[in-house]
């Protein structure tokens, strides 16, 4: 199914300019990728794209009915004993949370998971996609693989994400779509190396949440609207801000997709119904995906049509028997104008009555300090939610799919405090 929409879309625009590779000055065609993708084969039953040739090695083993788990270059391949039936496709969970997990695709599954973005967010093929994220991350292949091969959608890869890469691959096309993460997004504004809205036609940011100040203040700078995208390992898009003008609530991540029906279920969590979502964990399936239904971790609400998140189950903080979202806290410290990021996360604490004490570890301007932060939150927040332990660090260094792992950093800070070298952290 996959390899024959492929040849259609190929046969459809095959004097066209399919792919880029922006830092080795080399293009393709369509007809010249799909030319290359008849030839030669590929080992074994599992494909695993990666790299440079992640589309040309995904093709021919899309040719020749092999099952496709994407790899970040360098990654470890992973064993399989047995394969999952019916199934094309694997992706691996970013592990935010814990343990990374392969959840299984059907060809269908994956090309209603294109369809609903390209829909969704109108990616146009007059608008070629710049490719700065992974490919093998969910949001990479959803949104830039899947729309060319698909969908027709021009790629630019452009593998440095330095500032002043970015202002030469943007300047290949006369208007571009590009879809990044938060960190690179006020990367690129603090340099000054976002495109006006005349070159910039639309703007994606998923991975992590969009600071609502960051938003503002690219819109105010460059007259262009960053769209917040949501979604998941498991299911694909979930929600998508198509507004015009910039948030003004950081729990608000949009509207859900086409094509895609959710709703609150167990615990009030986010659930998700749809055409995209996956088959199975692989080779352990859970309760939480199965019939095309994917229960998620994510507190949520949905209100006049938006949905809304209020942070994760696993990750609220206890004290004294009083539950707290670490997202709740963050999206306030997000408001300061001296804090560019920040993590928040619950550590066991001293006291045993308090059960769990507050961390913040803040990203921001020399001038920032625990006291002020400390009065900042005491104007909005009761004193039990203010955070006990401060940690002021240059960066919150983001994993390669531009996610902050609680679980990692929490980890790290308390090694850090059991060898009591809290002072050095991280």
């Amino acid at each position: 199914m996959l390899y024959e929409r492929w040849r259609e879309i190929a046969n459809k625009y095959r004097d066209e300019v399919a792919l880029t590779d922006a830092a080795h000055g080399e293009e393709w065609t369509f007809a010249r990728l799909a030319a290359e993708a008849e030839r030669d084969g590929v080992a074994g039953p599992v494909v695993f794209p990666q790299g440079r040739n992640f589309v040309l090695t995904m093709l021919r083993g899309w040719r020749l009915g092999r099952l496709i788990c994407p790899l970040e270059t360098g990654q470890a391949r992973p064993v399989f004993k047995e394969l999952p039936e019916g199934c094309v496709h694997l992706k691996m969970t970013s592990a935010t949370t814990g343990e990374a997990r392969t959840v299984a695709f059907t060809a269908s599954q994956l090309a209603a998971d294109a369809d609903n973005i390209v829909e969704t967010m109108g990616l146009r093929r007059d608008w070629p996609n710049l490719g700065v994220i992974s490919l093998a991350h969910s949001y990479g292949f959803s949104s830039l693989v899947l729309p060319l091969v698909l969908h027709g959608v021009p790629l630019i890869l452009s593998e440095a994400l330095l500032p002043e890469t970015v202002k030469r691959a943007t300047a290949q096309a006369q208007s571009i779509t590009l879809a990044a993460v938060p960190a690179l997004w006020r990367a690129w504004h603090e340099a000054g190396a976002i495109p006006d809205a005349d070159k910039l036609k639309l703007a994606i940011s998923a991975g992590a949440p969009l600071s609502v100040g960051l938003e503002q203040a690219v819109f105010a700078s460059r007259g262009v609207k960053i769209h917040n995208f949501y979604g998941s390992t498991e299911c694909g898009g979930i929600a998508y801000d198509g507004s015009s003008t910039p948030r003004a609530d950081i729990a608000c991540i949009g509207a859900p997709m086409k094509n895609v029906n959710v709703s609150i279920g167990d615990g009030g969590c986010l659930q998700i119904r749809g055409a995209a979502v996956g088959q199975t964990y692989w080779p352990e399936p859970a309760a939480n995906l199965v019939n095309s239904c994917f229960q998620t971790n994510d507190l949520a609400e949905i209100d006049d049509g938006n949905v809304y998140i209020r942070g994760r189950a696993g990750d609220q903080i206890n004290v004294a028997g009083r539950k707290l979202s670490p997202e709740s806290i963050e999206a306030m410290l997000l408001t300061h104008p001296e804090v560019k990021d920040c993590l928040v996360f619950g550590i066991p604490s001293a006291d045993n009555e308090r059960s769990e004490s507050i961390v913040a570890c803040i990203a921001g301007s020399k001038s920032v300090n625990r006291e002020s932060l400390r009065q900042f939150l005491l104007e909005k927040t009761p004193a039990w939610q203010i955070p006990r332990e401060w940690v002021f660090v240059k960066s919150l260094e983001a994993n390669q799919r531009g996610k902050l792992s609680r679980a990692e950093w929490r980890r790290k800070f308390l090694e850090a405090q059991g060898k009591g070298t809290l002072s050095e952290f991280p």
